[in-house]
């Protein structure tokens, strides 16, 4: 039936590629998006064929005849727009439709083009967007005033981020643009949360979701190998070369440098065997050049077994062909996040996903386990509710003023009223903001008219207006006159020190601070490498899982943990033993207190932004304090009886709305930094960087109810 739904040429086109059959996802997609007007979210595991399950019926149902650029695609990545470009432009290559890149690195003869004759599919990033409306206003309407459809790939990437409230704003102002309605189709393999995912559609009842819910067979193997350095335990990577050196393998450690140290290391051992070279690091800081060579050598061969370490930009879902099995070493800090990883094996139809995770220490282990049991169990992590996304409406705010040259207040307010991406901030919220912004000079009022203002101009006319992220400061790397990579500058990174960068190590020769640059020679005397690590954010149901398992672990241990190695159940028994002394009868609502010579140690088993607010409420109490955050541990430095008095009233402060704003204003004021995680929040008048923070650095209702159910358990001697 969905076959005969389409037009004839996407039918031959089928036809030629010899597919036997329809996949579900593509099936369902193409009979509701041909026979509805509704949005669609496109749920659907990796390689399950979502792509054209979205543009077969698209492609059959537009007239690209019509004036106008009539599909819209959008990309988190640069890299999975030039991935997709070839996929799509196959499908249009026999219709005769045009498929224009529109980014940073793309053509400019191509882009040129399309602004002279506004046709076809472009596919572009959020930020590509912003670009267009501060710099080619009218141009815009021209390009997207006759839009059918949009695509947002990865959905769920921008769902509850602010990167994803400018899309949605974006979404609005081009919607305002339209003649009509365009319909907006949503794909990703891992949603938590489809009433949120419905939201971001801005017409939450006019959405539906498509759920293919059949899973993919996962097999996973547990293994434990302590590390007692910050260096991987060379056990683990003999170990790791052994199960790696005959696939095709994507490896996942936690950060760059860790990456860098699996890619050099599992190389060193192939040499010393005369195993095979394809060992890579793919992660943001290896040279462009170098990251595409290497999922064009993945993608490409067909007869070479390779190895690639990398971060979350191998995570998303660029095309690099077929891979055996999946590596992450240590734990995830999101269920999400392990689940796209694991979805990169096991591409081919009929085939199963093969995960190895790999755990250095005890509480890795136990936060990975729990990861991998809530999967199971079918939770993944909620995106964060953005009601009131005050620092994006500053941002936007200030581009829609510049590509207007100017606007009137009272339609300024108007379009940000009308603007979904705001529908929860009050119109005289939305005032303040702008009196605020003339204040600081961002805006300047000539009448009833704004204008950007004198400080503003520096900041709409920055190369990195365009985004929501605050670009860290980085400095190339070059050897020979060739750059290697950039890398965030540390003060570990010195001269004489050895640097490791795109899976080889390096010693840093001179550093041009002027030029931001880093000279390098191929190292050779063994000295340890630098690369920087990364934080984390723990939802409060892994943690809660945590607890679970180490006082159900000895009684599930047969049925429930068979992918356990001997080390790994060895070692949740020794910690199972270690929680012992605290007669727990009620996970859901005790948590273990222990009392030591100088200090206690509370483990509040929650989510890291309820662990951040309490350790706020205790410096309030006047009590010192240390987090542990992989293990959730709060160091307690006082007395029991100091504490106990201090635990009763520990609430309090959370209680009175005007006494918590004086003491967080005064926090902030001593700590500003804290601001940077949102790029635009410094540009907030006070109070509303005080709301801000109350919602994205700290959990206060949490936290509220935390206190309230939570009782402790003393150790027993």
């Amino acid at each position: 039936m969905s076959y005969h739904l389409l037009s004839e040429p996407i039918r031959r086109y089928i036809r030629n590629k010899g597919w036997e059959e329809l996949r579900p996802i593509q099936i369902a997609a193409i009979e509701r998006i041909l026979t509805t007007e509704s949005n669609y979210i496109l749920a659907s595991r990796t390689a399950s064929g979502k792509t054209e399950a979205a543009f077969l019926p698209i492609l059959s149902k537009v007239d690209f005849n019509e004036n106008g650029v009539q599909v819209l695609y959008i990309s988190p990545l640069i890299a999975l727009i030039n991935d997709q470009f070839f996929r799509i432009e196959e499908l249009c290559k026999d219709l005769e439709i045009p498929v224009t890149k529109w980014h940073g690195e793309a053509n400019k003869t191509l882009k040129n083009k399309l602004l002279k004759k506004p046709e076809g599919i472009v596919l572009i990033t959020p930020e590509s967007i912003e670009a267009m409306f501060v710099n080619k206003p009218y141009q815009v309407k021209q390009l997207f005033s006759n839009l059918k459809f949009v695509v947002i790939d990865e959905i769920h990437s921008f769902i509850g981020t602010d990167r994803g409230t400018q899309l949605k704003s974006l979404l609005a102002r081009i919607q305002q643009l339209n003649q009509n309605p365009f319909r907006i189709i949503g794909l990703s393999a891992t949603i938590g949360d489809y009433d949120e995912a419905k939201n971001f559609t801005g017409d939450s009842q006019n959405t539906k979701v498509l759920l293919d819910k059949k899973a993919k067979d996962i097999t996973a193997v547990f293994s434990y190998f302590e590390s007692e350095k910050n260096e991987l335990p060379l056990a683990l990577l003999k170990d790791l070369y052994l199960k790696v050196k005959d696939n095709k393998v994507l490896i996942f450690p936690n950060s760059r440098g860790k990456a860098e140290e699996v890619a050099v290391k599992l190389k060193k051992i192939s040499d010393r065997v005369k195993g095979h070279g394809n060992y890579f690091s793919h992660h943001s800081s290896v040279n462009r050049e170098t990251r595409e060579y290497i999922e064009y050598f993945a993608k490409n061969n067909q007869k070479n077994n390779f190895a690639i370490a990398c971060t979350s930009t191998l995570e998303l879902g660029i095309d690099i062909g077929t891979v055996d099995k999946v590596v992450q070493i240590d734990a995830t800090s999101s269920i999400a996040s392990l689940i796209q990883r694991v979805g990169r094996s096991g591409r081919k139809d009929g085939e199963s996903s093969h995960l190895f995770l790999y755990a250095t220490d005890k509480w890795d282990l136990l936060q990975s386990l729990a990861c991998w049991l809530l999967y199971k169990e079918g939770f993944i992590e909620p995106p964060e509710k953005k009601e009131k996304p005050y620092s994006i409406l500053v941002f936007q705010i200030l581009s829609i003023t510049k590509s207007k040259g100017g606007i009137l207040i009272v339609d300024l307010i108007e379009q940000i009223k009308q603007n979904f991406a705001f529908t929860h901030i009050e119109e005289t919220e939305t005032i303040e903001i702008i009196k605020y912004l003339i204040e600081i000079d961002f805006l300047e009022q000539l009448n009833k008219e704004v204008i950007i203002g004198i400080e503003g101009e520096y900041i709409v006319n920055s190369r990195d207006f365009y985004s929501v992220f605050e670009r860290e400061e980085t400095y190339k790397v070059v050897h020979a006159g060739i750059t290697v990579g950039q890398i965030p500058v540390s003060p570990q990174i010195t001269e004489d020190e050895n640097l490791l960068l795109s899976a080889r190590i390096w010693k840093i020769t001179i550093i041009d601070h002027q030029a931001k640059k880093i000279e390098v020679v191929p190292a050779k005397d063994g000295k340890k490498p630098v690369f920087a690590g990364s934080a984390m954010l723990v939802h409060e149901r892994i943690r809660e899982k945590m607890f679970e398992i180490i006082y159900s672990f000895s009684t599930d241990l047969e049925t429930n943990y068979d992918f356990l190695d001997k080390e790994s159940k060895s070692e949740l028994e020794i910690l199972q033993n270690e929680f012992s002394i605290f007669k727990i009868t009620d996970i859901g609502k005790q948590r273990p207190l222990l009392i030591k010579e100088n200090y206690l140690q509370l483990f509040t088993f929650t989510s890291t932004k309820i662990n951040r607010t309490l350790l706020f409420l205790f410096s309030i109490a006047g009590i010192k304090t240390l987090l542990d955050e992989k293990n959730s541990c709060i160091d307690i430095l006082t007395t029991t009886n100091e504490f106990v008095k201090a635990w009763k009233s520990l609430g309090i402060p959370l209680q009175n709305d005007t006494k918590l704003n004086s003491i967080l204003t005064s926090f902030l004021e001593s700590n500003p930094k804290i601001l940077r995680s949102s790029k635009w929040s410094m540009y907030l008048p006070q109070s509303y960087q005080v709301e801000l923070v109350k919602k994205t650095y700290f959990d206060i209702e949490g936290t509220k109810g935390f206190l309230k159910t939570i009782e402790l358990k003393l150790n027993q001697k």
